[in-house]
């Protein structure tokens, strides 16, 4: 199980504010209440640099070096109580167990193994390492003055530099580790509007779905976007506000448009407010059906491809057979699935369990086993995506058509097992028929 937390939102014991230890309780949380689970668990926490101390002994300072220790005992070892008295629930349900056992009941999480990892920007580090450096002789006495500077001295950190910083010595003694990232390139922020999952990406596709338009990126279009951010110089952050200005025009004129479609291209996101006027103009073509399916054509290539090589894992993950069919479907309904792989695996998952538990019921109800082949729950699951009905209540559609000329051979022959397959589930009329036509074949 793995828990993020944000360091500002804490505060010591005592004080208002998070409770660090609230951390440890949600990772039980998230372990499904197994605490066997949650004690081999990863506490995440970012923005740790905004906790660092000044060394002033007023101010906000007190906390932030009150959280500093609030974290040490879990950070080595501690028992964090998982009940706490300011959680009304959790009293209700103690009281509850006292009067039907007449014990208290008191559940406990070791933190010894639970691994914690710590992040932030620390802005002007560079400086205290620069003037340790300096101090040592090694020739660094210019003032810092490029980010590539920065990076520069960043790689030689040690623990006395953080504790110069702000932190207790105690606290940078329980993190052994230090690791220090390398700034995104261009090429590292393309990637990032590449992948399928890209919440920059999709994000800005769901805004303009909510009006009605259906949005496409040129691979072009997207090296440009990356390197616009680049330049801002802000990591991943700066693909955002590349994206915003780029394509905030056409959020705020095209719905009150006909235009339902938009492909965005390299000549768009150069200049976007005079390509919003030859789009507007009808001098130049990003919102025809030709012009957006292509653009969608390559953008489900890569998709497939990416469901294909990376698709394997999640497959294995969710006990899923991955079938040419369904491949296309998830490639296909990808904008149904939120945009997220993981979720469209979850999904298609839990429906074919759904089909295997509903025909299973079916069988303890009538005696008519029914085992589908592999395409026949591909067809299923096509109905699901394309008519966006109930699982459920397709199969229940599907028995209803079937189970009477089930009966009927069953009780003409005995045969109580029967192959589904995908013409079966269109044609279920034809595939009685069949089935009774073979009966009497064998009848007489």
């Amino acid at each position: 199980p793995f828990v993020k937390g944000d360091a500002t939102k804490f505060s010591e014991t005592g004080y208002v504010g998070g409770d660090v230890e609230d951390l440890v309780r949600e990772l039980v949380h998230q372990a499904d209440d197994d605490i066997e689970i949650a004690q081999f668990g990863i506490i995440y926490i970012d923005e740790i640099d905004k906790i660092a101390s000044s060394g002033e002994i007023v101010g906000p300072d007190v906390s932030r070096t009150g959280v500093q220790r609030a974290l040490l005992k879990p950070m080595e070892e501690t028992e964090v109580d998982l009940k706490t008295p300011f959680d009304p629930i959790a009293q209700l349900e103690a009281i509850e167990h006292y009067r039907r056992t007449g014990k208290k009941e008191r559940r406990i999480i070791n933190t010894r193994h639970i691994l914690f990892i710590m992040s932030g920007a620390f802005n002007n580090l560079e400086e205290i390492i620069k003037q340790r450096l300096h101090q040592q002789g090694m020739g660094f006495g210019a003032k810092i003055t490029t980010k590539k500077e920065i990076h520069s001295y960043l790689p030689y950190v040690k623990p006395e530099d953080l504790i110069k910083y702000g932190f207790e010595s105690e606290f940078i003694g329980r993190l052994p580790v230090i690791a220090v990232f390398e700034d995104l390139n261009t090429e590292d922020l393309y990637q990032i509007l590449k992948n399928p999952n890209s919440v920059v990406i999709n994000a800005k596709k769901q805004d303009f779905r909510a009006y009605g338009i259906d949005l496409v990126f040129e691979d072009d279009a997207l090296h440009i976007l990356a390197k616009k951010a680049s330049e801002e110089g802000t990591g991943a952050r700066g693909l955002v506000s590349v994206l915003e200005k780029t394509l905030l025009p056409f959020e705020k004129t095209l719905p009150s448009t006909d235009i339902k479609r938009l492909v965005v291209t390299k000549e768009l996101v150069l200049n976007p407010k005079e390509t919003l006027k030859k789009i507007l103009e009808g001098s130049i073509d990003l919102v025809s059906e030709k012009r957006f399916e292509k653009a969608l054509k390559e953008e489900k290539k890569y998709l497939r491809e990416v469901v294909i090589n990376k698709g394997k894992a999640l497959a294995k993950q969710y006990d899923l057979h991955l079938t040419p069919k369904r491949i296309e479907l998830i490639v296909n309904a990808y904008d149904k699935f939120d945009y997220d792989l993981t979720y469209g695996f979850q999904e298609m998952a839990r429906w074919i369990k759904e089909v295997t538990t509903f025909f299973e019921t079916f069988y303890e109800e009538t005696g008519l086993k029914c085992h589908l082949s592999e395409e026949a729950i591909d067809e299923l699951l096509s109905h699901v995506i394309i008519q966006e009905k109930d699982i459920v209540n397709i199969c229940r559609e599907i028995a209803q058509n079937l189970e009477f000329g089930l009966k009927l051979v069953k009780e003409k022959t005995g045969q109580s097992i029967f192959e589904l397959t995908a013409q079966s589930l269109k044609d279920p009329e034809g595939y009685i028929r069949q089935l009774i036509r073979r009966s009497y074949e064998g009848y007489s």
